[in-house]
C-alpha cells in the first residue's frame, strides 16, 4: 500500500511539475528581429524579454487557457489566447509600428482585455509616466489624468475626485482588493505611496456590477510592482528632490524571480517641510513624512499561480491652521495626524481545464491617530516635546477582512462570461478621548454575473448584481463642557441591485466608438448616519441622519475615437442622475462658534465630459502635441449647484521625443500650459474661485552604461511662480494660497 501511495505521489509530481513552453521569435514587418520586446502572461504574473535575435521562451506553463501579450514601444501591442495541446508550442510575433502610444492590459475591467478591445474606456497610466509630468505626489500625478481632480489639503493630503464625485463614492483597489482606510472624510489621504505601484487605471463612472457599494463615481485601481523577469534578478535605487518644501524621496527595490517562484521588496521614506506658496510665505504645519515597506512572494506552474503581498504604510502629516512659524523643519506640529495601514492580500488562480478560478482575500489594519493642541503651546519646542507625550485625542482601528472570488466560466463560441461572489467583515473601534463615528461593524456580501459577446468589429457586454451591506454601531454617550453628545446605536441594511450594459464597435473603418449604461449605490456611511459632534477636520459641528437611503444612480456615457496614423480625436460625455444624493447642509445654527451642518438628501444630476486631440505630425515623427478640455457640472434637483464641483480645465502639451542611441534612450522634453477656468457655479456655503494659467516644463531619459541604467528626471511646475486658489483645495477658505514654483530633480538606478 505505501508503495502505491509512493508511486502515485510520484505521479501526481509529475503531472504538477511537466514543463508546458512557449517559444518563438519577434521581427517587425521588415523581419528584422527585436531586442527587448515584452512578453508578459497577466494571470501568472509571468514574462521575460527578446534577445538580441529576437527569440523568447517562456516555461512551466498551465493546462489551461492563457491570454500572452507582447508588448514594444513604437509598436502595436499584440494578445493571443493560446490553449495547450502539446507541452511546447512555438508562436512567431510580427510587430507593426504604432505611432501614438503602446496598447495595453485593462486589469480593472472583468475580461482583462486591451484598452482597444475594451466596452468600457479606462484612463491607465504608469507611474513611471505621472513622474515624467512633473508629480510631486501620487495623488498629484493622478489628478493630471482628464476628468479626475484632487480635494487637497496642501500637499500631504489629497483626496480623488472623478467626474465632480469623491469621498465614498471613489472605490481605491490596490493589491487586489480594496484600501478601507475611514475614506469618508476629505482630509484623509489616500494612504499609499508610489513605490509598491506599477500603475493605476481609473474607471470614470459606475463600477458597482464589478465592486460593490462604494463604487457609484468610479475606481481608482492601482497594480501593484510587477515582480522581475524569469531567472533575473533586479535591484533599483531612486532619490527625488523637491525645492519648494526641501523635500526628499528616497526609495529601492530588490527583485528575484525564478522558473517557479518570485520575490520582491521594495520599500520608501518622504519627508517635506511645509510648502511656500508665489508670495514666498510657507504654509504653517503642511509639512509631512511617509514611510512605505512593500514584499511579495509568488509562485506559479501548470495548476496554479499565486502571489502574497504585504504592504506597511506610515504617514505623519501636519494640519494647518495660519500661516505662522516660517521655517523648513519637516517634524510635524501639533495638531497632526499618525496614519498607519497595514494590508495583507493573497491571489490565487487555479486553472481548469477550460475555465479558471481567481479567488482574492484580503486583510486590513488601519489606525488613525489625531493629535491636538493644547494650551500654552506657543513655540515650535514646546510642540515637538508634547508630541513625545501625549496621547491621541482620536484614535481609530479599523480592521477589514474582503474576500472576492470569481469563475471565469468556459468559453461558448465568442461569448465570455463570469460569474462570482464578494465581501467583507470590518469593525470599527474607538481608544481615544473624543469620538468621531462610534464602534461598529460592517458586512457585505454580493453575487454577480457578467458576459461579453464579441463579433466581427463589435463587441456587447453586461451583467447584473445583488448586494447586501448591514452596518450595527454601538451607543455612546461623550461629555464635554458640561454637554453630552449622544451617538445613538443603530442596526441598519441596505439591499440593492445593480447592472451595466455596454457596446463598443468600430464605425467607418476608424470611428472607435463606445457606449456604457450603468446602475451604481453607495450605502450611508458611519459618519452620515452617526456624527454628533466637532469634525475638527472639516472645522464644524456634523449631525448624522439614521434615515438616510442608499444612493443609486443611473449614469450614460458616449466615448468617440478617431484615429490615422498622424492624428487622434476623442469626445467622452457622460450624464449621470443619482437618487438621493448626500450632503451636508448648515442650518444657521453654531455650537461653541463652530457652524452646526446636518446629513440630508436631494436627487441631484451631474454632466460633462473630456474631449482633445493628439497631433503626431510627419516627418517630424518626434514631436507630439496634445490637448484636452474637462468639465463637470453637479445640480441638485432644487436647482443650487453641488459643493466642490472641480473647475473647467483646458490643458495643452508639447513633447519631443527622441532616441540618440545604445546608450540614451526614451528621452523627452515638454511643456505644458493647464488653463483652469473661474468657478462660478458654487454651492451656497462656498465662495467663487478665479481662473488661472500654469505653466510647466520637463525633461529626462534613460541612460545605459554597462548593466546599469539611469532614469532621469528633471521637472519645473508653476514656472512662472503664478499665485492662485484651486478650488478644490480645503485651505482656500481661510485665504491660504497654492504651491508655488517647485523645482523636481530625480534620478534612478538599475542593475
Amino acid at each position: 500500500m505505501k508503495f502505491q501511495i509512493s508511486i502515485l505521489f510520484i505521479g501526481l509530481s509529475f503531472i504538477a511539475y511537466s514543463q508546458n513552453k512557449i517559444s518563438g521569435k519577434i521581427t517587425n514587418e521588415q523581419n528584422e528581429p527585436l531586442l527587448g520586446v515584452e512578453v508578459y502572461i497577466e494571470d501568472l504574473q509571468k514574462g521575460t524579454s527578446t534577445n538580441e535575435n529576437g527569440i523568447y521562451e517562456l516555461i512551466n506553463l498551465p493546462n489551461s487557457q492563457i491570454k500572452i501579450t507582447v508588448a514594444y514601444i513604437g509598436y502595436e501591442t499584440q494578445t493571443k489566447n493560446i490553449n495547450f495541446q502539446q507541452n511546447e508550442i512555438v508562436i512567431n510575433f510580427t510587430l507593426k509600428e504604432a505611432v501614438f502610444k503602446m496598447d495595453e492590459i485593462i486589469v480593472s475591467t472583468a475580461f482583462n482585455k486591451l484598452q482597444s478591445e475594451n466596452v468600457m474606456k479606462v484612463e491607465r497610466a504608469t507611474v513611471q509616466q505621472l513622474k515624467n509630468k512633473g508629480a510631486a505626489t501620487l495623488i498629484d500625478g493622478i489628478s493630471s489624468i482628464a476628468g479626475v481632480s484632487q480635494v487637497s489639503t496642501g500637499i500631504g493630503i489629497g483626496k480623488p475626485v472623478i467626474r465632480g464625485l469623491r469621498g465614498n463614492r471613489v472605490l481605491v483597489y490596490t493589491q487586489g482588493i480594496r484600501l478601507e482606510n475611514q475614506q469618508f472624510g476629505d482630509e484623509h489621504g489616500l494612504g499609499i505611496n508610489e513605490s509598491s505601484i506599477e500603475s493605476v487605471e481609473v474607471i470614470k463612472g459606475p463600477a458597482s456590477l464589478l465592486y460593490g457599494s462604494d463604487a457609484l463615481g468610479g475606481v481608482l485601481y492601482f497594480n501593484p510592482t510587477k515582480f522581475a523577469e524569469s531567472n533575473l534578478f533586479d535591484f533599483n535605487f531612486n532619490q527625488t528632490y523637491y525645492s519648494n518644501t526641501q523635500g526628499s524621496s528616497t526609495g529601492f527595490g530588490v527583485k528575484q524571480s525564478y522558473n517557479s517562484w518570485k520575490f520582491l521588496v521594495n520599500g520608501a521614506h518622504n519627508q517635506h517641510s511645509d510648502y511656500k506658496t508665489a508670495n514666498s510665505e510657507r504654509i504653517t504645519n503642511t509639512r509631512f513624512n511617509e514611510t512605505n515597506f512593500n514584499t511579495a512572494i509568488g509562485f506559479s506552474n501548470n495548476l496554479i499561480s499565486s502571489a502574497l503581498r504585504f504592504n506597511f504604510n506610515n504617514s505623519k502629516i501636519g494640519i494647518p491652521e495660519e500661516i505662522g512659524i516660517q521655517n523648513s523643519h519637516k517634524t510635524p506640529l501639533l495638531p497632526y495626524q499618525d496614519l498607519s495601514t497595514k494590508m495583507l492580500s493573497f491571489n490565487n488562480i487555479v486553472f481548469l481545464p477550460n475555465s479558471k478560478v481567481v479567488t482574492t482575500l484580503g486583510f486590513t489594519v488601519n489606525d488613525r491617530k489625531e493629535f491636538e493642541e493644547h494650551e500654552n503651546e506657543e513655540t515650535e519646542e514646546s510642540h515637538t516635546s508634547h508630541n513625545e507625550t501625549i496621547e491621541a485625542s482620536l484614535n481609530l482601528k479599523l480592521k477589514t477582512f474582503s474576500y472576492d472570488t470569481k469563475w471565469h466560466l468556459p468559453n461558448f463560441g465568442n461569448i465570455e462570461t463570469i460569474v462570482g461572489i464578494q465581501g467583507l467583515h470590518q469593525t470599527n473601534k474607538n481608544y481615544g478621548e473624543e469620538i468621531l463615528i462610534p464602534d461598529a461593524t460592517t458586512d457585505d456580501f454580493g453575487v454577480f454575473f457578467t458576459s461579453a459577446i464579441d463579433w466581427e468589429k463589435s463587441t456587447i457586454q453586461g451583467g447584473l448584481r445583488f448586494d447586501s451591506r448591514s452596518i450595527s454601531s454601538e451607543k455612546h454617550i461623550v461629555s464635554h463642557d458640561d454637554e453630552e453628545h449622544i451617538f445613538e446605536a443603530i442596526d441598519n441594511t441596505y439591499k440593492n441591485f445593480t447592472a451595466s450594459l455596454g457596446y463598443k464597435s468600430l464605425l467607418f473603418k476608424k470611428i472607435t466608438s463606445r457606449i456604457n449604461l450603468a446602475t451604481g449605490f453607495k450605502a450611508p456611511n458611519l459618519a452620515e448616519l452617526t456624527s454628533n459632534g466637532v469634525h475638527h477636520g472639516s472645522n464644524r459641528f456634523e449631525i448624522g441622519n439614521n434615515n438616510l437611503k442608499s444612493e443609486k444612480n443611473f449614469q450614460s456615457d458616449i466615448a468617440l475615437e478617431y484615429n490615422t496614423n498622424h492624428f487622434e480625436i476623442f469626445a467622452n460625455g457622460f450624464y449621470n442622475y443619482i437618487n438621493d444624493y448626500i450632503f451636508v447642509s448648515p442650518t444657521g445654527e453654531f455650537e461653541d462658534t463652530y457652524a452646526i451642518y446636518k446629513y440630508t438628501q436631494d436627487d441631484a444630476k451631474l454632466y460633462g465630459g473630456e474631449f482633445g486631440f493628439h497631433l503626431h505630425p510627419h516627418p517630424l515623427d518626434w514631436l507630439h502635441l496634445n490637448s484636452s478640455f474637462e468639465f463637470v457640472i453637479g445640480k441638485q434637483n432644487k436647482g443650487n449647484f453641488l459643493p466642490l464641483i472641480p473647475a473647467n480645465k483646458l490643458t495643452n502639451t508639447l513633447r519631443a521625443e527622441f532616441n540618440s542611441n545604445e546608450t540614451f534612450k526614451n528621452g523627452f522634453a515638454s511643456i505644458s500650459l493647464e488653463s483652469t477656468l473661474k468657478q462660478n457655479n458654487i454651492s451656497e456655503f462656498e465662495s467663487s474661485t478665479k481662473g488661472y494659467n500654469l505653466v510647466n516644463i520637463g525633461a529626462g531619459g534613460t541612460i545605459n552604461i554597462s548593466n546599469t541604467s539611469f532614469n532621469v528626471n528633471i521637472n519645473m511646475n508653476n514656472v512662472f511662480n503664478t499665485n492662485y486658489f484651486s478650488h478644490l483645495s480645503r485651505l482656500k477658505i481661510d485665504g491660504i494660497q497654492n504651491i508655488g514654483r517647485n523645482f523636481i530633480a530625480s534620478i534612478k538606478f538599475d542593475i
